[in-house]
């Protein structure tokens, strides 16, 4: 688990279209805080800073400390939104973090151990089914990433939910099913000669079938 991200803000006095396009104009992005059983507080914050936050990769599954006015909000960022054209940020939503609580989020996944499958050095290829995985985690120990190791792995193997050791505390959101992370999977070449042969099998059948028919 990485430490907190930090993030200065200020509050906004006004919300609506005009408002935050004026914001927008000084090279800030408008955002909320919300949740916690507290009235939510319209904040700005720097577009610079913000995007070379959101350039980390993992900025959604991680703490932000938002501080306003010298006092800290532990949050989580929930959704961010973008320019349809320019790709810039416009507007943010912080879940505010009560002491002590547990949050659904999604953490990456990472592969390891590559060089130890089977299946890869024969060429196999590997199907991702998730790239990221719902957790529920204390909101103090957010993992990075979860690391899923390819070791021993063959053409036609998978890993699954069941086979990853999570950090105490961590479970799995989804937990009525041991659902796939990843596979390793024939070479396409392979599947190819697979698929002729099983049909040449099936031709070979069918005109033995005739046959003694005949």
């Amino acid at each position: 688990m990485s430490e907190a991200m930090k993030l200065a803000a200020a509050v906004r006095d006004r919300g609506g279209k005009g408002a935050s396009r004026a914001v927008r104009l000084t090279g800030r992005v408008p955002a909320v805080i919300y949740g916690n059983k507290t009235a939510a507080t319209m904040i700005h914050v720097p577009e610079k800073e913000l995007t070379r936050l959101l350039h980390t990769g993992h900025f959604l599954s991680s703490v932000v400390e938002v501080e306003i006015d010298g006092t800290v909000e532990r949050t989580l960022p929930r959704d961010v939104q973008f320019h349809p054209v320019s790709d810039r940020p416009i507007h943010v939503d912080f879940l505010r973090l009560a002491a002590g609580a547990t949050i659904d989020v999604a953490v990456p996944v990472h592969m390891i151990d590559q060089d130890k499958s089977p299946g890869m050095k024969r060429g196999g290829t590997l199907n991702i089914v998730r790239h990221e995985i719902e957790l529920t985690c204390p909101s103090d120990a957010i993992p990075d990433q979860i690391d899923v190791s390819l070791a021993g792995l063959d053409i036609g193997d998978s890993v699954h939910i069941s086979a990853i050791k999570l950090p105490e505390g961590v479970t799995p959101t989804i937990t009525d099913r041991d659902f796939t992370i990843v596979s390793v999977v024939a070479p396409s070449s392979l599947q190819s000669a697979d698929a002729a042969a099983d049909e040449a099998t099936a031709a070979a059948a069918a005109a033995e079938s005739a046959a003694a028919k005949a």
